[in-house]
């Protein structure tokens, strides 16, 4: 499909575009080559082929679950700014109301 130059302004005019001459002729040809790209797909037989989400293979690339010996609290809160009750302690950020 060959777009024209009033084609374009009125494109142009619904996304509310200010274009100069240069940009409305060199918009009408990369616009009209997109759309004869669009054609030359909509010709492909695509019935014998499923809807897919992705042509690349589905793995999962986390790692599995494994029970391990975690780190000590006493550790973990060794450089910690404020502790409570073997907790990390923090200002609130929310009022109580």
């Amino acid at each position: 499909m060959k777009l024209d130059r009033a084609m374009v302004e009125h494109i142009a005019e619904l996304a509310k575009l200010q274009l100069t001459d240069e940009e409305i002729e060199r918009y009408a040809e990369q616009l009209s080559e997109i759309l004869a790209y669009a054609e030359r797909l909509q010709a492909l037989d695509t019935d014998d082929i499923p809807p897919t989400a992705s042509v690349l293979p589905l793995r999962n690339v986390l790692r599995p679950d494994e029970v391990t010996p975690s780190l000590p609290r006493e550790e973990a809160l060794a450089n910690a700014a404020d502790v409570a009750d073997g907790q990390f302690r923090v200002d609130a950020i929310l009022d109580s109301e």
